[in-house]
């Protein structure tokens, strides 16, 4: 009786670590994905993956000292790529843009976000204790802006 009872715990013990373990961060990303990765980056040769949700995953990645971040769905359908830059690789049009309709923010990170629609410009401003998301595209026109509310700060 008492060994069915270790090896039932054991067995459960073990079930439940590998459960964890698959819902965790790792490098084990689905060949398709891996493979559309290394066709759209064949330069790239260190990746961390990370599953972004049940249909979606993140690599996180560096190219010429810049970080980068590509997400793929799990048919290596490539979504979009994105890197920060410096206040001072923003054109002159996107600093209009900020400067007219959010002069009393503060830039806090500047991205600029690539898809098969082209390309954006993603800004997180803050004025005091409020945070705001904003994209604007290539012309600078802006296509989204909302309040981030606390603690979403991660959760693009």
């Amino acid at each position: 009786m008492k060994r069915t009872k270790i090896f039932g715990t054991l067995a459960l013990a073990l079930t439940m670590s590998t459960g964890i373990y698959a819902f965790g961060p790792g490098d084990d990303a689905p060949k398709k994905v891996k493979e559309a990765f290394a066709k759209k980056f064949p330069t790239v040769k260190k990746v961390k993956w990370d599953k972004e949700n049940d249909m979606e995953w993140e690599a996180e990645f560096k190219m010429k000292g810049t970080e980068y971040s590509a997400n793929f769905m799990e048919d290596g359908t490539w979504k979009e790529t994105e890197h920060e830059i410096k206040n001072n690789a923003i054109p002159a049009n996107i600093k209009t843009a900020l400067n007219t309709e959010f002069a009393e923010y503060k830039i806090e990170e500047a991205e600029i976000s690539e898809t098969s629609q082209g390309s954006v410009y993603e800004f997180e401003l803050e004025k005091g204790e409020q945070s705001m998301e904003v994209v604007i595209d290539t012309n600078g026109k802006v296509v989204k802006k909302g309040m981030i509310e606390e603690g979403d700060e991660d959760n693009d």
